[in-house]
């Protein structure tokens, strides 16, 4: 589905895009803006438009006389949201979503922690908020209104951590957890354990209690790379 407001370039990326990542344009491969501009019935402006955003991504590189080029997956922006969203909706989609899960072990319990000394009263509420609407959502098949209020409460816990590395990872998380629920790599509702953990750890930040939020925090990652293991081995 295209991104509403980008206009033609945006219609262009959003298959040229996934068609790099899933490789069908080969590394080294050298791609013609005329020949672009036709096959996707577009101006030239368009699909030069279209270059820049693949470039400023990593995916391609641009150099007169040569024309556009395919790179490496060691260059690519793996962190850009857009990337790993084109990633997930490729046949590489369970390494994908391993790889991108093991980055959230790594780093949300390390960022609860901190939210748990560092959570403003309104950040503590809002916890307690999107915890609330995912116990509401957690049954009856309503998985896309759970991941509304999953993908706010680990935003919450990044952005409560005070660390604006972590905060920035807050679009790579809110990726994961959408690719788990459109690419039906979740349960038909979620695990009343881990809906449960999500409680206790809202509780944890609101008791400033750094230890057990960084500990109740492993345990959800965890309990995610175990799904991992069952529904995309």
């Amino acid at each position: 589905m295209s991104t509403p407001g980008r206009g033609l370039h945006g219609r262009v990326l959003d298959t040229l895009g996934p068609a790099i990542t899933a490789g069908e344009y080969p590394v080294g491969s050298v791609l013609r803006t005329d020949e672009l501009a036709q096959r996707y019935d577009v101006s030239r402006s368009v699909m030069r438009e279209a270059v820049r955003v693949l470039e400023s991504m990593h995916l391609v590189e641009s150099r007169r006389r040569v024309g556009v080029t395919v790179l490496p997956e060691r260059e690519w922006n793996v962190y850009d949201p857009q990337v790993i969203r084109w990633r997930l909706a490729g046949a590489d989609r369970a390494r994908q979503l391993r790889s991108l899960t093991v980055l959230r072990s790594a780093v949300e319990p390390v960022a609860a922690g901190l939210a748990a000394r560092h959570a403003t009263s309104g950040q503590c509420a809002e916890l307690t908020e999107c915890a609330l609407g995912m116990v509401a959502n957690s049954s009856g098949h309503r998985l896309d209104q759970y991941l509304f209020h999953d993908v706010a409460f680990h935003r919450v816990i990044l952005n409560a951590s005070g660390n604006e590395m972590f905060a920035r990872l807050g679009d790579v998380v809110a990726e994961v957890l959408t690719g788990r629920t459109q690419h039906d790599v979740m349960f038909e509702d979620p695990d009343p354990a881990a809906v449960t953990l999500h409680v206790r750890l809202a509780e944890a930040v609101r008791e400033r209690d750094a230890g057990r939020a960084e500990a109740l925090t492993r345990e959800i990652t965890v309990g995610a790379l175990q799904e991992l293991d069952i529904l995309a081995p």
